[in-house]
């Protein structure tokens, strides 16, 4: 049974809010001290380090660190029928998703003659990250390389952990998600040692990891730290932590409903949140009941017993839906429900989430894997500055600017002017030498 925070008779900031709110703790910075040894070691033993922290943590040892192109065959050719569907499905709808993010070139003209192209263009090579651990993630694979795809990448490695059941392998319905993407540079690597590997580069043998320009992907905390350590190397698109859940919903909820999408993110890991946010006392309840009549039978019950009465999950009480929408700003979800009985509209009022799934037919599940849009999406309360992976991620925007004689004639003397009251007169001598 979830905890209950009654704030109804509160009146508090945002900051209050945030801090009185269920919260998975995330200490990034304590993690940080764990895994800069192993980043450390990696940027100078490159391939030797990777596998010594992979038989540390993961304790297997792949023959070849990347894996053979015709294990990646076998797994797709051994592929089950449906899940092979469900893929091509996920992939179709998520490249469309995508390709709506992509930005349009433009060309303004500042004063006549005098122009700036606003240009974008994507980064040459990334390391893709999919996680292992207690669940299996081809959707990660999907919503990693698609993005990085549609964007216009042309080389692309993905990284996750070996497993020992798969002879040392990554599990083969990730490798077959790899392959049905046309991904041929998959590296057996987790963790910190995977990071670290995309970050700095190595060699195994007689294969070689380049160094990426942009590292992507869901982790636990000890990726997210170690993205935080290679930001000065390469890109990253955000310290994604445990998964969240928040729920807005009132009188018209269908309690059915809201418990099993709580149950749903439960199920990631016993540090995942699920929080329900909502005015009415009698949803709270139904919702409680029916959480301990469907939790019994589900298969990873002790899993999502422990997620939800752990602090970081429970129930929030207010006094209003207004005040449902100021605790869901503050608490900043990674996936935001709105189960209201307008639930288009207060969606609107939404400015800090991850992902918003609008009304009771459009429960996260369906963006874990088919709605179109991503999964990797910013925890921890960090949805009040990041945005969730996309196409952006792995594009950069380049101004371009183009001044015909004339028109740098026209703005040589205001040029000059600046140029001198910041003493820097070789500035403006740049400009006037061209029209003398």
């Amino acid at each position: 049974m979830l905890s209950i925070l009654d704030l109804s008779e509160r009146n508090l900031t945002a900051r209050e809010l945030a801090d009185a709110l269920p919260r998975a703790s995330m200490d990034v910075e304590a993690a940080l001290t764990q895994v800069r040894p192993i980043i450390d070691d990696v940027a100078d033993q490159g391939g030797k380090a990777v596998r010594h922290w992979t038989r540390n943590f993961d304790g297997c040892e792949p023959e070849r660190l990347r894996v053979p192109q015709e294990i990646m065959n076998r797994s797709l050719d051994e592929l089950d029928a449906d899940v092979r569907t469900a893929l091509e499905i996920a992939i179709d709808h998520n490249r469309r998703g995508h390709q709506a993010q992509l930005p349009q070139e433009k060309e303004t003209e500042i004063i006549p003659g005098g122009f700036v192209r606003q240009r974008w263009i994507p980064v040459a090579r990334v390391g893709l990250y999919v996680p292992g651990g207690l669940a299996v993630y081809p959707s990660s694979v999907v919503m990693n390389v698609v993005a990085a795809q549609v964007a216009g990448v042309k080389e692309i490695a993905i990284a996750s952990p070996p497993q020992k059941e798969f002879d040392n392998y990554p599990h083969p319905t990730i490798l077959a998600a790899c392959a049905l993407l046309g991904v041929e540079e998959v590296w057996a690597m987790g963790g910190a040692q995977a990071i670290a590997g995309f970050a700095y580069g190595f060699v195994d043998g007689d294969d070689e990891c380049v160094r990426v320009d942009v590292v992507t992907g869901p982790g636990n905390i000890f990726v997210a730290a170690a993205k935080r350590a290679v930001q000065s190397l390469c890109g990253i698109d955000a310290e994604a932590g445990t998964t969240e859940i928040a729920v807005v919903a009132d009188q018209q909820a269908s309690a059915r409903y809201v418990a099993r999408d709580l149950i749903s993110q439960a199920e990631h890991d016993p540090a995942a949140a699920s929080v329900l946010i909502t005015d009415s006392v009698e949803l709270a309840e139904n919702v409680n009941a029916e959480i301990d009549r469907m939790v019994p039978d589900t298969r990873h019950s002790e899993r999502i017993r422990q997620a939800l009465t752990g602090p970081q999950s429970g129930i929030v009480l207010t006094r209003d839906l207004n005040q449902s929408i100021d605790v869901a700003n503050a608490f900043a979800a990674e996936h935001l429900e709105i189960q209201t009985e307008n639930a288009a509209r207060d969606a609107r009022r939404i400015t800090n989430a991850g992902a918003i799934f609008v009304g009771p037919f459009s429960p996260v599940p369906l963006g874990d894997y088919i709605a179109g849009s991503n999964h990797v999406l910013p925890t921890g309360g960090t949805a009040r500055y990041a945005a969730g992976l996309n196409v952006h991620a792995f594009i950069k925007s380049v101004q371009e600017i183009e001044y015909s004689a004339d028109a740098l004639s026209q703005l040589a003397t205001p040029l000059a002017a600046l140029a001198d009251a910041e003493d820097l007169p070789a500035h403006g001598e740049a400009a006037s030498e061209r029209h003398t």
